[in-house]
């Protein structure tokens, strides 16, 4: 089976993400609509009910480096959590997250931040304490 290009299978997700195809509590696209390389990228990730993320809207940055998708891009929360994937800085630590620390090049963007969801809405994950809606990394 051939592989797909990097810019090929970037488009696609570019494609699926711009139509709201993809899942109803995440959404993505590029931070600027310049980048040829599209390597920048932003996400949006509605908080899970019934966890202390509820009704909150997280912000995250992806980088698609150029080894992308043989290898898993980079992941940051713009928006201020408290999980243990998630280091001092808003990094998302890949050895922690499961679908990056085992990243396939079947993943996708989309594929992150479902998980990033589904881990916030862990039972063990779901009541951490929060800092206050709207701080920023």
């Amino acid at each position: 089976m051939a592989k797909v290009p990097r810019n090929f299978r970037l488009l696609e997700e570019l494609e699926k993400g711009e139509k709201g195809l993809g899942a109803e509590a995440c959404s993505y696209g590029l931070r600027d609509s310049d980048d040829l390389l599209m390597t920048n990228w932003n996400g949006t990730i509605l908080g899970p009910p019934h966890s202390v993320y509820e009704n909150r809207i997280y912000s995250v940055e992806i980088t698609c480096g150029p080894q992308y998708p043989d290898s898993p891009p980079e992941v940051k929360f713009n928006t201020k959590i408290i999980l243990p994937c998630v280091d001092e800085r808003g990094r998302v630590l890949s050895s922690v997250l499961p679908c990056l620390k085992e990243w396939k090049r079947a993943n996708t963007i989309e594929t992150i931040l479902i998980e990033l969801r589904r881990y916030m809405a862990a039972p063990q994950h779901k009541k951490i304490p929060q800092p206050p809606e709207g701080e920023e990394f």
